[in-house]
């Protein structure tokens, strides 16, 4: 048998990710000891509706998550515990719909830092209606091979160690959450192990104290010891002892209370659990306890170290009085499945790759672009243009490349607000769309007539490069088989009114004396088009492409300059429409040319 918790319990679990956490442990044992998913809902509002996968074995099951504890009993009738995960200053109100609910019988709270007030109106209500609030600050409570609420235990291995797969013959209560795995552990080893281990808090008001427990464990036929782990402050191991020695009892009892350092320590100093501090005038004192313990009958071991010797002691007593019986062992256990990782780590499986990266790794302590380290390449003097080089063309672009990509970045970063780029942002954001969904609306509009011919036109001039043809086969090329020349071509910009970007950048490449095929021939190409209409120009996309093309840059990753610079622009239309508070946008009347039929009679339907 156990106590609390057992082969019947069935678990909500009130929180966020905390209580996720808290369900992957509590599967991990149920898979040890072959049983189903004890945890068959979660309370979080934000979620609710959805659910949270839950690893079992190898396999996962999906646990639904519901907005309050009604529901989630209403459409699972069995559950009759719940486990508190919510933060501090709202977790008095869930316990309270927890106690509330007439299926939950068992509430146990691991959140720290609940207000005592909070505590000691909760442990009243639960009281008042027969039921059992344990905690705050509970690591959980664990049933040997029966049930686990919580995080008790520790991990897998551990519960193996611990022999938590079947049921022993000592209770365990203790305020220390660390210190039960290690209780837990000692009885495992120095005796047949644990029935059930109660963490019951360490601050200074429980829901339950030690006496409720023992008398629970009293009642528990399986249970033939129980240790408990004290410390100074308060008196929950004075009535422990005044229990125990109020009559004969049927378990032994082996109380530890550690704080006697304290003797050494200026009195009323406080430790690391909030009821951990011994009163002003000695009140609560280590010593104190452990004196009551003895005098009540309890085995008192004289230092920690001699707890495991005091329980192998009472283990072999109650074997040679026959009260208990060596356990055999199981031949095997269920081992918890590996991942894909640790698998892989161990030369267990060959795992065939979803995808194949070229330039990045982020597995170490940073992002390495290509192999070079993201911070030393910033401690280096390098740039974005830079790692656009590693991440883009795979090579350490040089001081002067990176000039080159830092003009063209800064040159065509925005266009106004009548581009369609632009303008489609600026709708968004008047409609109040979010700033990723506003810009990629922007983006969206990036194509063959918008910033879509740097990719094509740097095609076409390598195209031509490449092939070694004159100005006058590629046009007569291009007119036959493609089109307009991608890169050629202005609505507002020609001759007589250039656009200064592309004088600018122009000029700088050719002051550095490099090589630029692409670029000398698209310079070509402007002066025959430009000689037919003033306004085929050599555009910003065209002079891009063919100084990125030169640069040695993929052709298709040519777009991505434009989709990078522009995409600065629109962040910063968006973000000024949203400084200004601006309105819904409709268009006017006068800007459309409504040509579809006048108002008409709708004949009959037939």
């Amino acid at each position: 048998m156990s106590i609390l918790a057992n082969k019947d319990t069935r678990v909500v679990i009130q929180g966020g990710q905390a209580g996720v956490n808290a369900a992957r442990r509590m599967a991990e044992f149920c898979y040890l000891i072959k049983r189903p998913l004890s945890v068959e809902a979660f309370v979080y509002p934000p979620d609710a509706g959805k659910t949270n996968e839950i690893p079992y074995g190898s396999g996962l099951i999906a646990v639904p998550i519901y907005k309050t504890i009604a529901e989630a009993t209403k459409n699972h009738p069995a559950i009759n515990t719940s486990l508190v995960y919510i933060g501090a200053d709202r977790a008095m109100k869930g316990g309270m719909e927890a106690l509330d609910d007439s299926h939950i019988k068992v509430v146990s709270m691991i959140t720290e830092g609940v207000p005592e007030k909070d505590a000691k109106i909760l442990g009243a209500h639960a009281r008042k209606l027969g039921k059992v609030f344990n905690g705050p600050s509970s690591i959980g409570i664990i049933s040997a091979g029966a049930c686990r609420l919580g995080v008790i235990g520790g991990a897998f291995d551990n519960l193996v160690l611990s022999k938590l797969y079947r049921e022993g013959s000592f209770g365990v209560i203790t305020k220390s959450g660390g210190l039960s795995n290690e209780i837990i552990w000692i009885c495992s080893q120095f005796a047949d192990g644990i029935t059930t281990a109660i963490g019951i808090g360490g601050d200074a008001y429980p829901g339950t104290d030690y006496v409720s427990y023992l008398e629970m464990f009293e009642n528990d036929p399986q249970t033939k010891a129980v240790v408990i782990v004290g410390e100074m402050g308060g008196d929950l191991e004075e009535r422990a002892a005044e229990w125990y020695g109020a009559k004969k009892r049927r378990v032994k009892l082996i109380g530890v209370v550690s704080g006697f350092c304290q003797e050494s320590l200026p009195k009323g100093m406080k430790f690391g659990h909030a009821g951990a501090k011994e009163g002003m005038k000695g009140e609560g004192s280590a010593r104190s306890k452990s004196d009551a313990l003895k005098k009540a009958g309890a085995i008192v071991p004289p230092t920690f170290g001699a707890l495991g010797p005091a329980i192998k002691e009472t283990y072999q007593e109650m074997l040679k009085s026959g009260q208990v019986k060596e356990i055999v062992e199981p031949t095997s256990l269920p081992k918890l499945p590996k991942t894909v990782e640790e698998a892989m780590k161990a030369d267990e499986v060959i795992v065939a790759p979803l995808i194949r990266t070229t330039i990045s790794d982020d597995r170490g302590d940073e992002p390495c672009y290509d192999g070079y380290p993201a911070s030393e390449l910033i401690n280096k003097g390098y740039e974005i243009p830079h790692v656009i080089g590693l991440l883009w063309d795979k090579r350490l672009i040089s001081k002067q490349e990176a000039e080159i990509i830092k003009r063209i970045v800064m040159l065509s970063a925005d266009h106004g607000p009548c581009v369609s780029g632009a303008y489609a942002t600026i709708l968004a954001a008047c409609a109040g769309i979010g700033l990723s969904q506003a810009v990629a609306a922007g983006l969206i509009m990036i194509g063959p007539r918008f910033g879509g011919a740097v990719t094509d036109a740097g095609r076409w001039f390598k195209y031509a490069v490449d092939n070694k043809m004159t100005v006058e086969d590629f046009l007569a090329y291009m007119k036959k088989n493609v089109g307009p020349v991608p890169g050629i071509g202005h609505r507002v910009k020609s001759l007589r009114n250039p656009d200064k970007r592309v004088k600018e950048l122009v000029g700088y490449v050719k002051s550095l004396h490099i090589k630029t095929p692409c670029l000398d021939f698209a310079l070509q190409v402007e002066q025959v088009t430009a000689a037919k209409k003033d306004n085929l120009i050599l555009n910003v996309d065209g002079t891009m492409a063919a100084v990125l093309v030169d640069l040695g840059f993929p052709v298709d990753s040519l777009n991505g300059f434009f989709i990078l610079s522009r995409t600065i622009g629109l962040i910063g239309h968006w973000v000024d429409q949203k400084r200004q508070d601006s309105r819904l946008i409709r268009l006017f009347d006068y800007l459309v040319n409504y040509a579809a039929p006048k108002r008409r009679e709708v004949p009959p339907l037939k």
